[in-house]
């Protein structure tokens, strides 16, 4: 913001009193002239002139999306087309939206040749499940069918030690 400096003739109280005056109507100037720049940017902007953004790259909000997430789309809308339908590409759509994807495996022996099987962490399944299920449909390859696993981590522990080096070797006979 600007720094206002008025004429040394003009001291005291009543030139405090305008300065203030003066800054309080420029800061407020200022907000004016920044909103309509501050609305251009999917992740901040005010959820009307989001849907209106949505409208313009072609995105649909479906029933019950976070609306972070729908931010998120809006935003790489552009990008996420590119990227659609490329094995490549699928891991970069899902790292823009924030959901961990551990692997994408293809033609897995005992399921049919056009299964795709996305490799997610344990529980995301559960808290994205229809938002999955609506980014496969939407950025994934129109000839194959997908479908979601999960793995899950545990801690393991070995412990070696040393055991007794004896052999025995007993002898029994049938009678």
């Amino acid at each position: 913001m600007i720094d206002l400096k008025l004429p040394f003739w003009l001291n005291g109280p009543e030139l405090d009193k305008l300065r203030r005056a003066a800054l309080s109507w420029w800061t407020r100037a200022e907000g004016w002239m920044r909103w309509p720049l501050g609305q251009l940017d999917p992740l901040t902007c005010a959820e009307p002139m989001l849907d209106l953004l949505a409208y313009q790259r072609r995105v649909v909000r479906f029933r019950g999306e976070p609306l972070p997430l729908y931010r998120r789309r809006v935003k790489h809308a552009y990008a996420n087309a590119k990227d659609s339908g490329q094995t490549a590409g699928f891991f970069r759509i899902f790292d823009r939206l924030g959901i961990p994807l551990l692997d994408q495996r293809e033609r897995v022996d005992p399921v049919d040749w056009d299964v795709i099987l996305l490799v997610l962490p344990d529980g995301i399944t559960s808290e994205y499940g229809a938002v999955l299920d609506f980014i496969v449909q939407e950025y994934g390859r129109t000839c194959r069918r997908y479908r979601l696993g999960g793995t899950d981590t545990a801690g393991v522990f070995i412990a070696a030690g040393e055991t007794g080096h004896t052999w025995y070797y007993d002898h029994a006979e049938l009678p």
